[in-house]
């Protein structure tokens, strides 16, 4: 097991970092949602815009439980808007979207991974545990899609 204290995340960071990144994933993929001609890409946007969000709640009542000092919304927001994928029009947008959120789900799998072999905060684990059957399944979905490019 490879042991990287640069990954090491206090509960309060890795709820904003997570939190950030999910609301990212949400905001990509309502834009996909309106911007793709693809029925697959379009149910794949619905399912990554639910889990997400579902996360998402579930971490803001983790942040509240454990009284944890969370980002305020406009800065959460923000860090979003800096990890949302460049913006393309037609087939190279899906083509974009599908490559992006390969990397990204994969990198949130990475962390989820990581936070569950090393937090000691049972409602973390527990929500990395819940939530990476989760990205396992989008990031499948997502391989996919981009095969099908």
């Amino acid at each position: 097991m490879r042991h990287s204290s640069a990954f090491a995340q206090s509960p309060a960071e890795f709820i904003n970092d997570a939190s950030a990144k999910g609301m990212a994933e949400i905001e990509a993929s309502r834009l996909a949602h309106q911007k793709t001609e693809s029925k697959e890409v379009k149910d794949y946007t619905i399912i990554v815009i639910n889990d997400r969000t579902t996360a998402n709640q579930h971490l803001a009542k983790i942040a509240k439980q454990l009284d944890l000092p969370v980002a305020p919304r406009e800065e959460v927001i923000d860090k979003a808007k800096a990890l949302m994928p460049e913006v393309m029009d037609g087939a190279s947008f899906d083509q974009a979207y599908a490559a992006s959120q390969v990397k990204t789900t994969q990198e949130a799998i990475e962390q989820l991974q990581q936070v569950a072999q090393t937090t000691d905060v049972p409602e973390i684990k527990a929500f990395a545990e819940e939530t990476l059957p989760k990205l396992q399944n989008h990031l499948q979905m997502a391989k996919a899609l981009q095969a099908s490019r």
